[in-house]
């Protein structure tokens, strides 16, 4: 629903699938030379698998990158993603609208 979200917004979206690692998803994210990673995870990973996104990318040289995610994320544990780089959550009933709103103030038009 938020690839979709964001295409209908006007962005172009690159779609890896699911079950990437994190070194996949930086991978892409060099390769195609994006502005943005958005990641989501209902396993309950989030606490590893985004700062791992995030590192990978400072570590090839994208700092610049914003990376959001959502997904079943506690409350609790937004606080520890934001201290890893991870620029916005997202989390059950957030809208669309929201996050697109979030991406056009992050990221731009």
């Amino acid at each position: 629903m938020v690839v979709r979200a964001l295409r209908d917004a006007g962005y172009e979206v690159i779609y890896t699938g699911l079950h990437q690692s994190p070194e996949r998803i930086v991978q892409a994210a060099i390769d195609e030379d994006v502005q943005a990673v958005g990641l989501s995870v209902l396993s309950g990973a989030h606490l590893s698998l985004f700062p791992k996104v995030v590192a990978g990318l400072q570590a090839a040289g994208a700092a610049d990158v914003v990376v959001f995610g959502g997904g079943i994320i506690p409350d609790d544990d937004v606080p520890a993603l934001e201290d890893a780089g991870v620029a916005g959550i997202f989390g059950p009933g957030t809208s669309t609208s929201e996050i697109v709103a979030w991406c056009r103030e992050r990221v731009g038009e």
